[in-house]
């Protein structure tokens, strides 16, 4: 049984492929054919069976390019440098292809086949590998209408790089043969693109999820600060570009820097990159390189004595053994990397032990990949050897040497990584086929083995579902991708030096819950003296209380903490802004929080308030006192002369002047906040009303005693004197109720004195209004004084019109010396201002008025007669 292309297939591949072949048409009657202009020979490995797979894997490191264009005689490529990791993967695939036909569950009846070249990582060799795969190396093609030559591989694994990846699967998809990858260095996300590369898969993650495992750690460790150092290739350019857009600084991570690894060994370069490096202050570096890049990095860095970086490594050398050298472990110690899922495969041990080279056709062709390795590891040649070899002291292998009596890490199987994933895509193409051999018409794209086409393969490799041995579950998402895990690994160093690669985590995508990442931080090694991860900021957190203000020209992760202003708090690590406090709260001193303002007003418990308090109360009591005093002595001249009812009258006033005190003590509310101001001026009103009239009284005595005078009195007498004060005091009540419907005095939280204070108050509602109310009260007081003044020198040994001048004056002298320093006191220190001018005036007057009254009543009764008080006046008095 065969697989082939049709012949219209293979004509137009052909045609593209003009390279490799000549067009002719025989004037005769036989068809036309295509004939190969030469063939491209390479190191490989070939097994025969019905359907043939194609791998291309690394198995030489460097290659000698000559000219590739044909001519007579063919000029072929030369590999060396021999890779055994890479050369077990070919292996692997081996393995894979005759464990299936082992298989009589697995594609029973059918006999898988294999053709796999080694790449010499180029892309000009991988990609000619690739056209000699799809293409066949016959010799010459007729072009019959029945082709029944040997196929062409069915599908190809590989290739190991993303550029060479992207060469071949251009070409490969427009046929749609599948290619599956399985390297770490094909794992660039734009091969993800289902319209130009409809038949690529791949069982390795794209850079898009290594990109985002890589983010997840640094989140995981509060890494804001790093520097990335990629390949010069498809793989590190767009693991940058996944990598600059998925770490924004929204969600906390920024560039320090980003350079480009020279793919040679370029001293000057890679010692410019490394004094970036050592001037930055990120303590992370994320590589996206291959090993080879690293060695010649990581020779400049010993060079230059950096440590102290911790490094974070994609999965081209994650576990890359040459650069696990006690050298390098100072260095090196501790990195976290990410890598390929490991994978066990039962059997594979012994499958490679039993390998054993081809003696009777060794040549460079051919099944020599197994001759490489032989030569390779037991350091011999087959016959013939070259020349001098023998000479030189060099052994010719015999084919029978014994594999385990050498150690090499070829038959190291306990860290499976890219082999486990070509043994995977093996299978996947496998259960494909199978599915595509086994089909029921109607129930999808059916072909026999006859007529199998490779798109057809497509279409089933889409929808491929299994489970390994190992446990895994195999398939492909719409853009080829298989199901995302990657193995966290780091780096211990060991007391030898040496270094033992450790999984600590895993990273895998979860069809409800997204990416997950996993780790045993008890597990990894750091590689600093505090045994801890390190700490790589641009600029460490701002804490509660400040904001960040970001420095100009720099990164947004590079910021200053500014402390919030006052009245501002914030309660976040790193915020951008502060938020204003409500009305009744201030920040605290930290700005982390608001807390409730204190309050401020002239209280009864504090020491101020306490001795307003008593001082009004004890005015109180002293007019208390000398009321009775007076009552008591009402029938004694002193206190009838000059209308006793006044007198009475004034010390009600004078009480209540120092009662109204009390209202400007304690909180203020609003009824406190209107009677304060209507019962002081009222009460003022009212005691200066009384002086004025008794002044007035005095003065219309004084005239009466003239000759022709006594009709004055006929003006002052009782009811008068007693009218004149109700008309007086009325006027100033008709001023308060005015004042107080107009704009009435109201409680009001002041925070303008102090921020974190809210200072209790009344404010007066109309200034006009308060400005009358003192205004009219000054003008009954200076009337009176300039009365009494006038009035000051009568001739009568007790003339209380000194007393009221002298009181008067005080009066007057305390709010003269009130305005100013009401108008400059804040808060509650303004009512006790205005306290004290309240108390002051009236103990002025009290003790001005009715001090020598009282002080004649009770210490110098012979003074209180008529005769004492009349002396040689003869001016009479006036009594009640």
């Amino acid at each position: 049984m065969t697989v082939m292309y049709s012949c219209k297939d293979k004509i137009l591949l052909l045609l593209l492929l003009h390279s490799f072949c000549s067009y002719s048409i025989s004037p005769s009657t036989q068809p036309p054919s295509c004939r190969s202009q030469g063939q491209f020979h390479l190191s490989g490995m070939h097994k025969t069976g019905d359907v043939i797979l194609g791998g291309l894997f690394e198995i030489n490191f460097f290659s000698v390019f000559p000219d590739l264009s044909f001519t007579s005689e063919p000029q072929h490529p030369t590999c060396h440098g021999f890779d055994v990791l890479g050369f077990r993967q070919a292996q692997t695939m081996a393995f894979a292809v005759d464990e299936i036909n082992r298989n009589s569950e697995l594609l029973p009846n059918v006999t898988l086949g294999y053709s796999l070249y080694d790449n010499c990582v180029k892309l000009g060799i991988g990609f000619r590998a690739a056209l000699a795969l799809i293409s066949g190396q016959e010799e010459e093609i007729v072009m019959e209408d029945n082709c029944s030559r040997s196929p062409p591989v069915l599908a190809i694994v590989g290739d190991s790089s993303s550029t060479r990846s992207i060469a071949i699967s251009t070409v490969l998809g427009l046929y749609r043969v599948p290619m599956v990858s399985v390297h770490y260095f094909a794992t660039c996300s734009c091969l993800s693109d289902r319209q130009k590369f409809p038949s690529f898969f791949r069982t390795i993650p794209s850079d898009a999820f290594q990109v985002n495992a890589m983010i997840q750690i640094i989140k995981h460790f509060s890494w804001t600060w790093v520097g990335l150092l990629i390949s010069a290739d498809d793989y590190g350019l767009h693991a940058a570009k996944s990598f600059q857009s998925d770490l924004s600084p929204s969600d906390g991570g920024c560039l320090a820097y980003m350079e480009v690894l020279p793919w040679d060994n370029e001293p000057p370069e890679l010692r410019r990159i490394v004094d970036v490096m050592k001037a930055s202050t990120a303590r992370v570096v994320v590589v996206f390189a291959h090993e080879s890049h690293m060695i010649n990095l990581m020779e400049e860095v010993v060079r230059q004595n950096l440590t102290g970086l911790q490094w974070l490594a994609s999965e081209a050398w994650s576990t890359a053994a040459v650069l696990q050298t006690p050298d390098l472990m100072p260095y090196l110690g501790g990195t976290l990397g990410i890598a390929i899922r490991r994978g066990e495969i039962p059997g594979l041990r012994d499958f490679l032990l039993e390998i054993n080279p081809d003696i009777k056709h060794n040549s460079s062709y051919g099944n020599s990949m197994v001759n490489q390795f032989w030569e390779f590891t037991f350091q011999c040649r087959f016959t013939p050897p070259p020349a001098g070899w023998v000479e030189n002291g060099g052994k010719v292998c015999s084919g029978e040497e014994d594999l385990r009596t050498v150690e090499t890490e070829f038959l190291d199987i306990f860290n499976l990584r890219p082999e486990y994933n070509v043994y995977k895509a093996v299978y996947a193409l496998a259960h494909a086929l199978h599915d595509l051999l086994r089909c029921e018409p109607g129930s999808g794209s059916c072909a026999a083995l006859e007529t199998l086409k490779p798109w057809q393969l497509v279409y089933y490799l889409e929808r491929v579902n299994f489970t390994t041995s190992f446990g895994d579950q195999v398939s492909f998402d719409e853009n080829g991708d298989v199901l995302p895990i990657y193995d966290v690994m780091n780096w211990l160093r060991l007391p030898d030096g040496r270094a033992n690669v450790q999984n600590v985590g895993e990273v895998k995508m979860s069809a409800f819950s997204g990416e997950q990442l996993a780790l045993d931080g008890d597990k990894i090694f750091w590689n600093f003296e505090s045994k801890k991860p390190p700490r790589s900021v641009c600029s460490e957190n701002c804490p509660p209380g400040t904001r960040m203000v970001r420095k100009k020209g720099e990164p947004e992760c590079c910021f200053d903490c500014i402390p919030c202003s006052e009245g501002k708090v914030n309660n976040k690590t790193n915020s951008l802004e502060c938020f204003s406090c409500p009305e009744d709260f201030w920040s605290s001193p930290q700005r982390d929080l608001c807390v409730l303002r204190q309050t401020e007003f002239l209280s009864y418990q504090e020491p101020l308030g306490i001795c307003l308090t008593a001082a009004s109360l004890l005015g109180t009591f002293i007019c208390a006192v000398v009321l009775g005093i007076f009552i008591y002595h009402r029938s004694t001249p002193i206190v009838r002369a000059n209308n006793s009812e006044l007198s009475f009258l004034l010390l009600v006033s004078l009480k209540l002047c120092f009662l109204c005190s009390l209202l400007f003590i304690g909180r203020p509310r609003l009824w406190t906040c209107q009677l304060r101001h209507a019962v002081f001026g009222i009460s003022f009103v009212l005691c200066v009303s009384c002086i004025l009239v008794k002044t007035m009284v005095v003065l219309a005595v004084f005239k009466a005693s003239k000759p022709g005078g006594g009709a004055s009195l006929k003006w002052f007498g009782a009811s008068q004197q007693r009218g004149t004060v109700l008309v007086l005091t009325s006027v100033q009540a008709a001023i308060c109720t005015a004042w107080l419907v107009s704009s009435s005095p109201a409680p009001h939280k002041n925070t303008q004195y102090h921020n974190d204070k809210i200072v209790y108050e009344c404010v007066v509602g109309s200034t006009i209004g308060f400005s009358v109310l003192l205004g009219y009260i000054g003008l009954l007081a200076i009337l009176s004084f300039l009365i009494a003044f006038l009035a000051r020198n009568l001739p009568d040994n007790f003339n209380e019109a000194k007393l009221i001048t002298f009181s008067m004056l005080i009066f007057c002298a305390v709010w003269v010396a009130f305005v100013p320093a009401y108008v400059s006191s804040p808060g509650k220190y303004a009512d006790a201002v205005e306290v004290f001018a309240i108390l002051a005036s009236s103990f002025g007057l009290l003790v001005a008025l009715f001090g020598p009254k009282c002080y004649i009543i009770l210490l110098k009764p012979d003074r209180n007669t008529k005769k004492a008080l009349m002396g040689r006046s003869t001016i009479g008095t006036t009594e009640r």
